[in-house]
């Protein structure tokens, strides 16, 4: 059915409405970040800075180890994601393919872990990691975050999984592959938008993290870029507006690089053609 002429109007001023609520944010820590501080407490603020400065990143590199903690970042993030892909792939084979009840527990699991809030999650993972001495450290808090992607990666390949025909792991059988060489042979290949979707959900989710990085790790060397970030504001909360800005935006490039590069890939179509009709 044509969509009427009204109609899509309305569709692409809702969706401009929509791309702007998003934008707004952004924009406006962009314009911050640039603002000297004569501006920054103006009464009539602008989208434009009248006098763009730089002074804020120089600052805010000045004052915290911002390179420390976004290598910290980095490093637990690409760890995570990895790890969370290498597990999750043939654990969603296993439950797209496999219509057991273990599978169906499986799933019910990904459902209910998602109902969990950090709150509750934090005790019983500062124990496990205390148990294993792994307060205060890289991996103990790259441990967390692959237990916390680890369910939401496995309900997103699993879908990718489904959609990949079964005929060609069914020819891969008659041509004598076992499942094991089926799922690295065949499958994984038609799968690679998944993983790279899965992988880049995983990584910005690390990236991003808070609420773990501050409870775990108390030395500032080993300290992530979103809590050294919070040392911009005061003890009685006021912000130092100009570098946190500047850093807040420094924060936000890798996930819009990654994103930027690998966007083909997630949209790619590359079972197109992959069975003959």
């Amino acid at each position: 059915m044509r969509t009427s002429r009204p109609a899509r109007v309305g569709q692409y001023t809702a969706l401009l409405a929509y791309l702007v609520f998003l934008a707004f944010p952004f924009l406006w820590l962009v314009s911050t970040a640039f603002k000297p501080p004569r501006e920054l407490g103006s009464l009539h603020p602008t989208w434009i800075p009248n006098e763009p400065t730089l002074a804020n990143f120089r600052q805010a590199f000045d004052e915290q180890p911002l390179l420390h903690a976004a290598l910290n970042s980095l490093l637990a993030a690409l760890a995570a994601a990895v790890i969370a892909v290498l597990i999750a792939t043939p654990m969603a084979y296993v439950v797209a393919r496999r219509r057991t009840r273990l599978a169906r527990a499986v799933t019910g699991w990904v459902v209910v872990s998602q109902a969990f809030p950090f709150v509750l999650l934090i005790i019983p993972l500062f124990l496990v990691l205390k148990n294993l001495r792994l307060i205060n450290s890289v991996p103990g808090l790259v441990l967390v975050y692959v237990v916390w992607a680890l369910p939401f990666a496995l309900w997103m390949l699993a879908g990718y999984v489904r959609a990949v025909p079964p005929e060609l792991e069914e020819a891969a059988a008659v041509d004598g592959a076992g499942r094991v060489r089926t799922l690295v042979s065949v499958t994984a290949p038609l799968l690679a938008p998944g993983i790279v979707a899965t992988g880049l959900f995983a990584f910005i989710t690390a990236w991003n993290e808070f609420f773990f990085a501050l409870v775990l790790l108390k030395t500032p060397e080993k300290q992530t870029l979103p809590v050294v970030l919070t040392h911009f504001i005061g003890a009685e909360g006021v912000a130092d507006l100009g570098p946190l800005a500047a850093a807040a935006f420094l924060a936000t490039l890798p996930s819009l690089v990654v994103f930027a590069i690998i966007q083909r890939r997630i949209t790619g179509g590359m079972l197109t053609g992959a069975v003959k009709s």
